[in-house]
Order: C-alpha cells, then structure tokens, then sequence
C-alpha cells in the first residue's frame, strides 16, 4: 500500500492514534484488551472512534504476503527453473514450511517475514474481533461506520480465500473464539468455505466506497489510499473466489464432480461484470496503454520510494514497508549471474513455457498459418514476448564497461549458459527486471518492482473464463455487459494483437484454451499458474510436468541451429498435490480436523 512504503512513511497517517492503540496488540489478539487494572485505556476508547478503530483495522494490511519477497520459487508451477531443484517439483510439498507457515508477527514490517498460514488466521482473528465491537463505534459518521464493517468483511473473506487455494476447505470461524473454548469447528468442504467467503465479500461491496478519495474519511489520507480496500476490489474477489470454487478441481473436492459448476461460474460472472462495469463508469481501474504497460510490474522512481509499480490497472498490490528491498530480491533472482546478487538462485523462464507465446499476427505457434520457423524461434513473436523474455544476442547493459556480459550469450558454452551460475534453460527474464538493473549501471537503487495481487487485466481473463462455463458459449455474455469473446480480445487488442479468428472461440473447448494460453502469457510469472493448473486440474498432464531448456549454436548470422529442446525437470504431482498439507500438529488439535488425502 502506497502510505505504507516504508515504516516512517506508515506513521505519517492521520490514523497516528490507532497505530499507538495497536502497539498494544504485539502479543496475541486474545490478549488486546486484557489490560492491567491501572490501565487508562478502554473499550471505547479503542473502538469509539473511527481514527482510533481504522488503526486497529490497519494491523489487517499489514497481513497481507509479498510472494517476490517469500521464497516464491516454489510456486512457480511449468513456468521457471534454478540450478538448483524446487521442492515443490520433486514433490515434497512439506518443503512449504519456509514460504506458507514459519512464524512471525504481524508487526514485523520486514515483508520477508509474512508468511501465508500464521497471518491469515491472525487476520481472521483481527476481523472478527472488528467485527464485534462496531456497537462501540458511537463516534463516527455512517460512512465511517461502513468502511470500518467493509474492511473487516472483506479481509475475513479474502483471508480465508488466500487459505483455502492452498488447504482446501476450512473450519469458517466468524466469531471470537475465547481461548477456553473448546475446538471443535469441523473442517467444510472447498464449496461451503467459499460461500461463506463470498458473503463477506459481497457485504463488503456493499459498504466500501468506489474510491477513498471521494470519501470524507478517506480526505485525512487524500492521495495515499489507492491500495484501501475498495468496492471493486471486492467485487473481484468475489468473482475469484466463486470461479475457484466452480473450478474442476474444487468441484470434486466438494461434489465429487471433477468439472466445472455452472451455476457458481455464473455468480462468479456477475460479479466481474459489476466490477468491469464501475471501472468503465468510474474510471476507478484502467487497463496500461501498451506504451506503459510494464508499470504494472515496475517503475523507475528516483529516491527509491518515491513512486510504486501498479498504474491504472493493479487492483491489490502487497503492502510495502521495505522500500530498498527490491534491491536483493527482484533484481537479484531475475538478472544473470554477473549482473545480479543471488546469483545461485537466478531464476530463468522454461523453454516449455515460452513457448505459450504466440506470433506476431496473434496466431498459436503450433497454428500451421501461425509462420513459425522452428529453426528461427524467436523472429515475429507477439509483443509480449519481447517485454518479458530475454533470449540469446539481447543487450543485457548499455555500457561498454559490461565486456563481455553487455550482451546475452545463451548458446551452448556462451557465457550466459549452463553451468553453476547462468541460465539453465536458454533464457533470462525481462519482466521483472529492465535493463539498467546491473553492477555497472547500478539504476536499481532507482527502481521498484512487486508481484500483483490482482490485475484488471485479470479481471477480464476471469469474467471470459467464467461466462464460457457458466453461459457455455465464447458468444455468451452477462446481461449489459460484454461477450467472453469480447473480453479476451481486450487483453490481446491491448497488447497489439489482432482479435481471435472465429475457429479458436467456435467451440467451448477450443476457447478454454485459448483463455489458457492468454492467462499464461498475460500473467507471467505472478504465482497465478501454480493456482490455475492445479484448480483446471490439469497439473498432472505431461506438457504441464515437463520443464524443459532450449539447446544451441550460434551460427554465422546469429541466428540459432542445431536447436534441442530438453527436459531438465519433469515435476513431481500425484492426486495428493492438488491440495498442500498441514502440519502434522494441526491435524491432531481435534478429530475434526483432518489431514489433506494422500499426506
């Protein structure tokens, strides 16, 4: 969240009396308000007023994982390798520990801390706790009041929605548990999870506002709410959530239908049209230009904090409270071995995954009037291609004072290939790391880059995913609003490519790969696909387990021959790997809580 870039800048809110309420809160929430008896401070004036409550509201923000900043290798799914073997590809999924458990306080405002299990059932506790003392709230306007209730609402349902996408589904808490009380919750199933989460989220939309700026409580922090929740935001994750439950693999978790459900896609359909809707009115989101599309991603700001990644079109971005860290982290994983600071754990895209990557005039390269050359792999790709891929002969650094290393050398014994150190697979990425970021131009003192929560761009893929399995057609539409169709040539028309021709949206199944393809390429290397393969149920086929490297030479033109696509990693995935599991202690709280199959 932009007023929470670093720790000085988080206190400057005008919510300054809440945050000196929450220090309180460091130990447990059951402990907030079992204060000494000499203690001046009260129930209301904890939650009387609404710049005391919205500080104990903020303490839910600060929940939130930055998956750039977590270990997220482990969820990059058929998209990335290392020189060294996720954990997750071989199947050992106990190796979760250190990115979705560990432990760690909310207050920690180092971002490499958060950790998925521990804060999101924090925050639940935080929300509900909200949730009981508004009564308390006599101090306040009833717009106060409803963003105090919508935030509450949305971050109960948006925690157990981030819980449930690993775990499956969960005992759905909404009261304030005493710590005498006896645990005896039993676990629901993925769909009777969701829907509850979708309450919350729907309620939430009601109460928060389009914009916080247009409110008169969001004028104290006029100009730093644009990460605040908002009724769009909400509106998108109740599409999210409702598509995931509809999904395959949720399905037959709750059903024992291993398709999609139709109705819930329908539900899941309106919510995104709604939320479309109020962006296109409202102008509250926009989809990036192409000319600036790489702001969603990254942004050069001198001084380091001055200005975050996100533009128009980022609907949730994680909070922020490390502005340097960007440093270490992005540039580090992201760069060749010389130009980054990790270089060990450089992660570098799969050949089997650019390959998703179309041509130039929008067609699939395995379209036989697509025009790709085999044996010229990477001339009139679309545009995407060359805004995230970095391939053999790319200018690596604008200086002479590179050597060597101002220009990627990919092919076989090239510098840049192979090895300890370079790049397994035959690529560098481009996304999350521009050129400038080096040792000799040194620029990423002056450059952000964070993972996107959520994406209006995603929004769109969504809705066209959920229209196609709800209506049935790529023609079908949401009343008033637009065709599946339609909404993925938006993405594709943005990114200068042609709209799909009538034989890759003439049939369901047809179109549901094209939504594939688009997804995978729009939302590169995000932590989407983890998500999506598993809950298409689709992770287990062979073209998905599969990781495989481009081998070459470099002939007299430059161009590459003798090419070898070879697999360097087929993952690991059985059944059990649809779901993560829990720690073995978890499991053995109360009867009713059940360890996942197959662990």
């Amino acid at each position: 969240m932009e007023i929470m870039k670093n720790r000085n800048k988080k206190y400057k809110l005008s919510f300054i009396a809440g945050v000196i309420i929450l220090a309180l809160t460091l130990g447990s929430c059951e402990s907030y308000l079992d204060k000494a008896p000499e203690s001046s401070i009260t129930e209301k004036d904890a939650f009387g007023n609404f710049v005391s409550f919205q500080g104990f509201v903020e303490e839910m923000y600060n929940c939130i994982t930055d998956y750039s900043e977590t270990q997220s290798w482990f969820l990059f799914a058929d998209e990335v390798l290392t020189n060294q073997p996720f954990a997750f590809d071989q199947g050992d999924y106990w190796a979760q520990s250190g990115l979705l458990y560990g432990t760690t306080a909310s207050t920690d405002l180092n971002n490499f801390n958060k950790r998925v299990w521990p804060l999101c059932w924090y925050g639940i506790r935080k929300a509900n706790l909200a949730l009981s003392k508004l009564d308390l709230l006599v101090d306040a306007t009833q717009e106060e009041k409803d963003l105090i209730k919508g935030q509450a609402l949305f971050f109960r349902g948006w925690f157990y929605f981030e819980l449930m996408r690993y775990w499956g589904g969960l005992p759905y808490i909404d009261t304030v548990l005493s710590s005498t009380d006896e645990l005896a919750i039993p676990r629901l199933n993925y769909r009777e999870t969701a829907l509850k989460a979708a309450k919350d989220l729907k309620d939430a939309a009601a109460l928060l506002p389009v914009k916080w700026d247009d409110t008169e409580a969001g004028k104290r922090t006029l100009g730093n709410n644009r990460q605040r929740i908002s009724k769009v935001m909400a509106l998108a994750y109740l599409g999210k959530d409702l598509l995931f439950a509809a999904s395959p693999m949720m399905n037959e978790e709750s059903t024992g239908k291993a398709s999609f459900d139709a109705d819930l896609c329908k539900q899941s359909a309106e919510a995104f049209a709604d939320a479309i809707k109020i962006c296109d009115e409202t102008g509250a989101y926009r989809l990036q230009s192409w000319d600036t599309w790489t702001d969603n991603f990254w942004v050069w700001t001198p001084g380091w904090h001055n200005k975050m990644p996100g533009g128009t079109e980022v609907i949730m971005n994680t909070t922020v409270f490390l502005s340097y860290r960007v440093t270490s982290v992005m540039v580090g994983r992201f760069t060749p071995v010389e130009m980054g600071l990790l270089a060990p754990m450089t992660e570098v895209p799969t050949n089997n995954y650019v390959k998703n990557y179309g041509m130039a005039n929008g067609l699939p390269i395995d379209d036989p009037l697509s025009g790709y050359d085999p044996n010229d792999p990477w001339t009139n790709r679309e545009p995407r291609f060359y805004k995230d891929i970095i391939i053999d002969g790319d200018e690596l650094a604008a200086t002479t004072a590179a050597g060597p290393d101002r220009y990627a050398q990919l092919y076989n014994g090239g510098r840049h290939k192979g090895g300890k150190q370079g790049s397994v697979t035959g690529y560098y990425f481009k996304r999350w790391s521009p050129k400038g970021c080096n040792k000799w131009e040194n620029k990423q003192n002056n450059f952000q880059s964070y993972v996107p929560y959520m994406r209006l761009a995603d929004v769109y893929l969504m809705y066209a995913e959920a229209v196609l399995q709800g209506f049935g057609t790529a023609q079908s539409k949401v009343p008033g609003s637009i065709t599946a169709e339609q909404a993925v040539n938006v993405i594709r028309n943005r990114a200068q490519l042609p709209s799909l021709t009538g034989s890759y949206a003439a049939t369901k199944d047809r179109f549901m790969e094209t939504i594939i393809r688009e997804r995978a390429v729009e939302l590169a290397f995000d932590t989407n696909r983890f998500h999506d393969l598993r809950r298409w149920n689709i992770s287990g086929e062979t073209k998905y387990k599969e990781k495989t490297a481009i081998d070459f030479d470099r002939g007299p033109n430059g161009k590459p021959i003798y090419i070898n696509d070879r697999v360097v990693v087929t993952r690991v995935f059985e059944k059990k790997h649809n779901w993560l599991p829990f720690q073995v202690s978890f499991t053995k709280l109360y009867k009713d809580f059940p360890q996942n199959p197959g662990w």
